[in-house]
């Protein structure tokens, strides 16, 4: 049996799809695939001139896609958007969009920006879309889940000295139980919507080069060699792959086929114990609602 790829994504013709962080690297491959299917692609991005020059080189145009503001580093933004598309349908949500080891940073509610940006505006996006929603949400993680740890007293890095990469395996691991979280209380209340994970492996992206360190020079250079590092459009197989596999079963974890899931073609890959840890996902959920004063659920 062939590995999937994009050529085998199903006929998406009459689905909407909503694609966080869909200009560059893994959103923009995401969204021109599901155009390519024939889905309706709504590229929801904070730079609206840029996401147009996107959308234009998206298959089928105007009759496919279309741009519409989204900050998820300001919190009222993303209400915004909830607003303009709440008389939509929309079958999928690819919370796609994220930000990857920069320098201590808040957002406009002062939360720590990989924090606020990976995890709190698509927790709010993803509770605000959810009565529009029929079939999926889709959480981009990422292999950096697995050193990551969850401090429930200090998510927004106030207490303790920043660190950057830990801020992001935190951000990274936060999104993967939320996920997890979210297809139990799915099931819970009888929805048939499903909530499921995906992480591209090491792919080439404008991701790793904006920690304003030295580390962006060296990643930008190993992003040069394929033989180490796999381009956006296989990168971008996990999150396509659950977004359009019709009987992935809700809790699903997708990751590349390759050694150490770095690389490869799309499947199904395991989770560290700690994203299973029930009781602390219970915790960080009730936090993200209280941290974004989402209140509970419609579920």
């Amino acid at each position: 049996m062939s590995p999937w790829s994009a050529i085998d994504i199903p006929d998406q013709t009459g689905r909407v799809f909503v694609v966080t962080g869909a200009t560059s690297g893994l959103g923009l491959v995401t969204a021109r695939e599901l155009a390519r299917a024939g889905g309706y692609v709504v590229l929801a991005c904070r730079n609206i001139e840029k996401g147009e020059q996107v959308r234009q080189s998206i298959p089928g145009g105007d009759d496919h896609s279309e741009v519409r503001h989204l900050d998820l580093a300001d919190l009222d933004s993303v209400h915004a958007f909830a607003d303009g598309v709440s008389h939509w349908r929309i079958e999928t949500l690819i919370n796609n969009a994220g930000l990857m080891a920069i320098p201590l940073q808040r957002t406009a509610q002062g939360f720590e920006m990989q924090f606020g940006v990976n995890v709190l505006g698509h927790f709010l996006l993803t509770s605000l879309l959810l009565p529009r929603l029929t079939d999926r949400v889709v959480w981009l993680s990422s292999l950096m889940h697995r050193p990551g740890h969850i401090d429930l007293d200090d998510l927004n890095w106030e207490q303790r000295r920043y660190d950057r990469w830990k801020a992001y395996s935190q951000s990274k691991l936060a999104d993967l139980m939320l996920a997890y979280e979210l297809q139990r209380r799915l099931v819970a209340c009888g929805s048939q919507l499903r909530s499921i994970a995906a992480h591209p492996g090491y792919s080439a992206t404008e991701l790793q080069t904006r920690s304003q360190t030295p580390m962006d020079a060296v990643f930008g250079l190993l992003n040069k060699f394929p033989r180490i590092v796999q381009p956006a459009e296989q990168g971008a197989l996990p999150s396509l792959f659950a977004a359009t596999v019709a009987d992935l079963p809700g809790g699903s974890f997708i990751g590349p086929d390759g050694p150490m899931e770095t690389r490869g073609f799309p499947r199904p890959v395991g989770s560290t114990a700690a994203s299973h840890d029930r009781d602390v996902a219970a915790s960080l959920w009730s936090r993200c609602e209280d941290l974004t004063d989402s209140g509970s659920w419609p579920l």
